[in-house]
């Protein structure tokens, strides 16, 4: 049989709730006063549990929206089609965009195309600019593209096969020296 001992009077008890009853009565002193309930405890753990998943929520959801958004360079998923035309007014499809990275109107071994991609929905374009960054297609009409890329992170970006170069502003002599 175990036995419950109080180890400030020296009296034995036959159960812990008899001890506990004993400790209460006879030596107030010697309670330990809890900190928090079990019932405080347990929403404690709820509270923080939350925190946490809520904060990995953001943090989530933080990287994602400030991941960069720029037209693909290289050709990994490229479909066998080429655009309408090298100057376009709708976007072009990201697997065609891929393929004309590859070679320029399609032509197997010819060279691979240059794209100058703008968007002037999320950022402010000067009069002007869309021609002059057409004018590059009419220029270089057997490989340089220009299309829309919407919700792209910057105003130009150029690519060609495994390069970029984002523009902030129009940089005639930066776009010549890209095509080159």
């Amino acid at each position: 049989m175990i036995t419950h001992h109080c180890d400030i009077c020296n009296k034995t008890f036959q159960s812990e709730n008899a001890l506990n009853d004993h400790n209460r009565g006879k030596h107030p002193e010697k309670k330990e006063k809890l900190l928090f309930t079990d019932k405080q405890k347990k929403r404690i753990k709820i509270f923080f549990t939350l925190l946490i998943i809520m904060g990995a929520i953001w943090l989530i959801f933080f990287f994602v929206s400030n991941i960069k958004t720029l037209p693909p360079s290289t050709m990994e998923g490229h479909a066998e089609i080429s655009p309408p035309a090298h100057i376009l007014q709708e976007p072009m499809k990201l697997v065609v965009h891929k393929h004309m990275l590859e070679h320029a109107d399609g032509k197997e071994g010819g060279r691979g195309g240059i794209i100058i991609n703008y968007n002037c929905d999320n950022f402010v374009c000067e009069d002007g600019l869309i021609k002059k960054l057409e004018a590059f297609a009419v220029k270089y009409p057997e490989h340089v593209y220009v299309a829309p890329f919407p919700n792209m992170e910057a105003k130009i970006v150029l690519t060609k096969l495994n390069q970029q170069k984002v523009l902030n502003e129009y940089d005639e002599q930066a776009i010549e020296e890209f095509i080159q």
